[in-house]
């Protein structure tokens, strides 16, 4: 996010960083803003709110923190672009949507450009220091394949420490006791104050808790939205009516805390027959580790959880597996924004489920690379036939596959599927 602001900057007007509460925004802005304006104390934000343009003064660039308690700034920035297209004047960043009776008149299309922060990648948590690397810009390159070589810096354990460590910065380093504590706080805040705020009404903090134990159990399934709603309303002795349950899902994707990576849907291949359902995933698989009750030890024994039992699917590595494509696909997500240009992630898969590739990383072009995650120091044929029977279908459009695992070496396998620990990418 560093490297895409200072380009940005130096071109665009405005910029707004999107993101669930704790993941850096504020300070990453605060870095480069000569003035910061923080919305989330009501007396500043009634001051902008009785005058937008007049808040929009020097010195620039000025950043607006929590700018979703004054959706009508939205709209003054846009007109402020327009009116002087000076690059570098506003930074913006929010942790929710506008709820739908204050969202803005304009997207902003043209004017401000919306990048998504999440929690720290794996190669944030590892840090820049020397060590061996497989760049995701070079594998989305075309031409002869690179070769893939190196070791990796972690081993099982330390998966499943960053699982529960969270990507949270200001969470992450904080011994066990407090780091719970304060996650315990977080999920008290959203369920009770951020979600009510999204949705302009009353919302049931236990129904809300409820629901994200529910995705924390389906994590990296396509779980569909009515077995969830068996999950999360078990015991209530009724079944709520699908507005409601589509209000609960609406309003936690609103927040940033429903994350879901969604199925990919190309044209002009010959795949055919593929679902639509996306792929569950909370925006950190160490929130969806502390909603479910779990620690490091649970995720190493191969242990479940009731919750996890009573949501039907099949989960290669269970629950710690589960978890590991959880952190996995958050990571992918971020190299992705990362590139010089657009990449989607989406994962795919056929009707019936006897098809299913985790991830894929798409150009404009629709030219991608695929990746399958596996919980496991090896790879053997088993673990790469989804992968060879994609590359079947797509031919020269699929730049290349790669299986992504817990294992100490990346290398090329004979049929020049790419092995690498999660490790050693980056973006």
């Amino acid at each position: 996010m560093d490297r895409q602001l200072d380009r940005l900057l130096a071109g665009v007007g405005a910029i707004a960083i999107d993101g669930a509460k704790a993941v850096g925004k504020t300070a990453t802005a605060t870095r480069r803003a000569a003035r910061t304006v923080r919305l989330d104390d009501a007396s500043r934000a009634a001051v902008v709110r009785a005058d937008p343009e007049t808040a929009l003064r020097p010195p620039f660039p000025v950043f607006f923190d929590e700018w979703q308690h004054v959706p009508e700034l939205w709209d003054a920035v846009r007109h402020r672009i327009d009116d002087d297209p000076t690059p570098g004047l506003v930074l913006l960043a929010g942790s929710a949507q506008p709820p739908a009776h204050a969202r803005p008149t304009h997207t902003g299309a043209g004017r401000v450009v919306t990048r998504r922060m999440r929690p720290l990648a794996i190669s944030e948590r590892i840090g820049t220091t020397d060590r061996d690397t497989v760049s995701l810009e070079r594998l989305l390159t075309p031409g002869p394949r690179p070769a893939l070589h190196g070791d990796s810096p972690w081993s099982l354990l330390d998966y499943a420490r960053e699982i529960m460590a969270t990507g949270f910065p200001a969470i992450r380093t904080l011994p066990s006791e407090l780091r719970h504590a304060q996650l315990d706080g977080y999920v008290e805040h959203l369920t009770s104050r951020d979600v009510q705020e999204v949705q302009g009404a009353a919302a049931n903090p236990a129904a809300v808790r409820r629901w994200l134990q529910a995705y924390a159990a389906a994590t990296s399934t396509t779980t569909s939205l009515e077995k969830l709603r068996d999950v999360a309303t078990a015991g209530d002795g009724g079944t709520p009516a699908k507005t409601t349950v589509l209000r609960y899902r609406d309003a936690l994707e609103r927040i940033f805390i429903y994350d879901p990576v969604p199925a990919w849907k190309p044209g002009g291949t010959a795949l055919s027959r593929l679902g639509d359902a996306p792929k569950i995933h909370l925006v950190d698989p160490g929130l969806s580790a502390h909603l479910l009750g779990v620690d490091e030890d649970v995720l190493l024994d191969g242990a479940s959880t009731p919750l996890v039992d009573a949501v039907p699917a099949v989960r290669d590595g269970g629950l710690f597996g589960a978890l590991f494509e959880s952190l996995v696909a958050q990571s992918m997500r971020t190299y992705a924004q990362a590139q010089p240009r657009r990449v989607e992630h989406a994962h795919m898969r056929t009707h019936g489920g006897n098809r299913e590739v985790d991830g894929l990383l798409i150009r404009t072009d629709q030219c991608c690379i695929a990746y399958e995650v596996k919980l496991a120091g090896n790879v053997n044929d088993d673990d790469v036939k989804q992968l060879r029977w994609l590359k079947a279908q797509l031919g020269d459009q699929l730049l290349d596959a790669i299986v992504i695992h817990t294992g100490p070496a990346a290398y090329r396998r004979d049929d020049g599927i790419g092995v690498v620990p999660a490790a050693m990418l980056v973006p």
